[in-house]
């Protein structure tokens, strides 16, 4: 990797960018230039039920980009990859790693009138540790473990000291846009803080109607002078997808995001016609899997994990459910990401091996094989749940199906009360940022992973600074994986998000300073650049 320069600080091999149909990406059409006012209809995949109090809250897609909305972070991740400065003007690394100076950029106020500073960083950097008394932070204190110290060291410079090098520094101040900055008036108040939202993002909270509507409207003084573009932004969850499509496609939405491969192909031929625009996120984005809690029966023991993996027909599923558009997962690095394998020996469908580990399973601790599968309440996603079931009846074992909301199947991963469910996770950007996810002892290591090899691979991945030494612990670790099973690989998720003929640069404006175009990852897209042509 060699020495991290100051503008671009982090470079991953997932470029995080978007195929287009319709019109391309920012485009103006008929020489429009970009203006301002009028509203726009955002449809989310999910309600964020516990609100955006960021060091305490639980966010998937849906609500980084409500968050990302009105909080900024310190680093973002552009189009090709790499992590640069946003809210920070540089974040410069010591010879060894271990100590990073952050430097802010000036005139950066929050909502509330409140300037960004040294020492309203070092507040914020302090309660994502866990040393804010106040606001606990309750997942990613974890995630800063390994931050030793943070200090003031004059008006605009914080100087962050780490435990061990870590290269992957800059990519922890963004964690996929989780790491908003928040005023201290936001973090003083634990009774307000996942309603009070005062960030310095482009858009300030309006108002907030848990599953209808969060309203936000501009903020007048943003430090991007030519930022936002929309007077106010309607984010509408709307978790069946099938009617996410319906009301896009009636005018109900002016945008929508949607893993549903039914939905892609139907607002593919919506954009042929000229209905819509549509972008296709393909690389970089989230792995879809079966999670296994390695913590609970059956799947404490790996003959009941090798048993169900030899039993799935992973091609079927996504033939079936996905017209077989996804390219199929082996493990968590897909193509072109760093720690990638195109043969790191994940098993493959075996129906007389199966059956065998079923009854090794079964004369081993004198009980059935059965299982429950927890599913979101969307009907695709339980659709493909009892495919899981079918396939798993075939090779002996039974799966009863519960459904839930996307909060709460997030709620049962934290609390470890599951025994297997579909997940989306792991999106193609630093490896480092998985850390936290499989590393014994995380809050968020949903699977229960116990493994002291991966958490040796982990711990060197961390600190190793050569580029070929660190890929190479990476594919070690998804050689791992597949032979302890704590996952069950399934496909790389494929995100599109449409948006009316009328509605521009969808994917976001250009990134201060000349870091490129905001990423496009995962579902997420940056809001502010977005407007309606008249």
């Amino acid at each position: 990797m060699g020495r991290l320069r100051a503008g671009v600080l982090v470079a991953v091999a997932a470029t995080v960018g978007a195929t287009a149909v319709g019109v391309p990406a920012g485009a103006a059409v008929g020489g429009a230039k970009p203006a301002r006012g009028g509203e726009i209809v955002w449809g989310l995949e999910a309600e964020t039920t516990g609100g955006w109090c960021l060091p305490q809250s639980q966010l998937a897609v849906s609500g980084i980009i409500v968050a990302n909305a009105i909080y900024d972070t310190l680093t973002t991740l552009n189009r090709a990859g790499e992590y640069v400065p946003f809210l920070a003007k540089a974040v410069t690394p010591n010879a060894t790693y271990d100590q990073w100076t952050i430097e802010l950029r000036e005139g950066v106020r929050f909502h509330d009138g409140t300037p960004l500073d040294a020492s309203v960083v070092k507040f914020n950097l302090d309660t994502y540790r866990g040393l804010n008394p106040r606001v606990p932070a309750r997942l990613l204190n974890f995630v800063f473990a390994n931050v030793a110290d943070v200090r003031v060291a004059g008006p605009l410079s914080v100087v962050v000291t780490t435990k061990t090098p870590w290269p992957a520094f800059p990519a922890l101040l963004h964690v996929g846009g989780r790491i908003g900055m928040l005023a201290p008036a936001q973090l003083q108040d634990s009774a307000t803080c996942a309603t009070n939202l005062i960030g310095t993002g482009p858009f300030e909270k309006e108002s907030w109607r848990p599953n209808e509507e969060f309203v936000a409207v501009r903020n007048p003084d943003y430090w991007q002078s030519d930022l936002p573009r929309a007077d106010r932004i309607r984010f509408r969850p709307v978790p069946d997808s099938a009617a996410r499509l319906t009301q896009f496609e009636g005018g109900d939405l002016d945008v929508m995001h949607t893993t549903s491969l039914d939905s892609i192909v139907s607002l593919r031929k919506e954009a042929k016609a000229g209905k819509a625009k549509l972008y296709e996120s393909k690389r970089g984005g989230e792995v879809s899997y079966v999670m296994l809690n390695a913590a609970k029966a059956p799947f404490d023991d790996p003959i009941a994990r090798q048993a169900l993996a030899y039993g799935r027909d992973v091609a079927e599923v996504n033939q079936i459910r996905n017209r077989g558009i996804p390219l199929l997962a082996n493990g968590p690095f897909g193509p072109g990401a760093v720690g990638h394998v195109a043969d790191n020996g994940f098993p493959e469908r075996n129906v007389k091996k199966a059956r065998a580990l079923v009854a090794q399973y079964e004369t081993k601790t004198g009980k059935p094989f059965a299982f429950e599968y927890l599913s979101t309440t969307d009907p695709e996603a339980i659709a493909i749940a009892q495919l899981v079931k079918e396939q798993a009846a075939e090779v002996g074992i039974d799966v009863s199906i519960r459904t839930v909301d996307q909060a709460t199947l997030i709620n049962e991963a934290l609390a470890g009360t599951y025994q297997a469910m579909g997940f989306r996770n792991h999106p193609q950007t630093d490896p480092d940022a998985q850390y936290v996810f499989w590393r014994s002892g995380s809050p968020i290591n949903f699977g229960r992973i116990n493994d002291p090899e991966v958490d040796r691979l982990l711990d060197a991945g961390r600190v190793e600074i050569d580029p070929d030494k660190r890929a190479g612990i990476y594919e070690d670790l998804n050689k791992r994986f597949a032979e302890g099973l704590w996952n069950l690989w399934s496909w790389y998720t494929v995100w599109a998000v449409a948006a009316k003929p009328e509605i521009m640069d969808v994917l976001g404006a250009p990134l201060p300073d000349g870091g490129g175009k905001p990423a496009f990852l995962g579902g997420y897209v940056a809001v502010a650049g977005e407007w309606r042509r008249r």
